[in-house]
């Protein structure tokens, strides 16, 4: 099967294709919908077509290809970090577009009355594939014991947020401990592909209160155990990716 630039070609009722041609570039979340459908499987021979300006490098082709015509299946644990507005987020979606079963899990729940936050998530929502399911929670460890398929987790540093506050630890960061061994537990027993994005907020000045500092160490602690029960740890700054060893 094949189709034009920006094209999704449909897929036969009851037929499994031997090749698929497609704009992986442009629509790489449709070669997701196509193993969905059962019309691509792991024996496609799946290339990419209509290879342009909208990559910047044959080097970022193939980094992308990498992520989308693998294999897909689990366990596998990949940690992002970054700060603000450094793309992480977007990194993450882009990591999983082809994979035909996600769950988008999101530990920051909207604040209705917050139009910014609000328009925040509205923005990712509309990155991502409308088959991908949502699942709103700070209960980060049952989604991950319990994921099949590929969970994409956004993001352990409002997790870190809501754990703190359920567990009052803000004055006595030891409090919240326990949720902190449980999630660990549960991400190196995943079965899932999963792709967690966090806050790295070691980088800046140090907070001038109590509670900023609580959550600074806190959240570092955390990257730093997730980051050793990881295959991929990479660093995104600026909307560019560097791997870190």
């Amino acid at each position: 099967m094949s189709g034009g630039p920006g094209q999704r070609p449909e897929a036969a009722p009851g037929v499994v294709y031997s090749a698929a041609l497609l704009d992986l570039v442009g629509c790489p979340d449709h070669l997701g919908w196509l193993r969905r459908e059962g019309a691509v499987s792991d024996d496609t021979d799946v290339r990419a077509i209509y290879v342009d300006h909208r990559v910047g490098s044959p080097g970022e082709l193939e980094r992308r290809l990498a992520f989308w015509t693998s294999s897909s299946s689990g366990p596998h644990r990949t940690l992002l970090l970054g700060g603000s507005r450094s793309g992480k987020s977007a990194e993450a979606e882009l990591r999983l577009m082809a994979h035909p079963d996600v769950t988008y899990v999101a530990t920051g729940v909207g604040d209705a009355s917050d139009a910014e936050w609000t328009a925040r998530i509205e923005a990712h929502r509309r990155r991502r594939p409308d088959w991908w399911e949502t699942l709103e929670t700070s209960d980060l460890a049952d989604a991950l014991a319990s994921a099949t398929g590929a969970v994409l987790v956004d993001g352990v540093g409002s997790w870190v947020a809501a754990v703190m506050t359920e567990t009052d630890a803000w004055d006595e960061p030891s409090r919240v401990q326990g949720r902190i061994e449980e999630l660990v537990a549960a991400w190196r027993g995943t079965s899932a592909r999963v792709v967690a994005v966090s806050d790295e907020v070691g980088m800046s000045l140090v907070p001038t209160t109590p509670v900023g500092r609580a959550f600074r160490d806190v959240l570092g602690s955390v990257n730093q155990r997730l980051a050793a029960e990881s295959e991929d740890v990479a660093l995104v700054v600026a909307g560019r990716v560097m791997e870190l060893p």
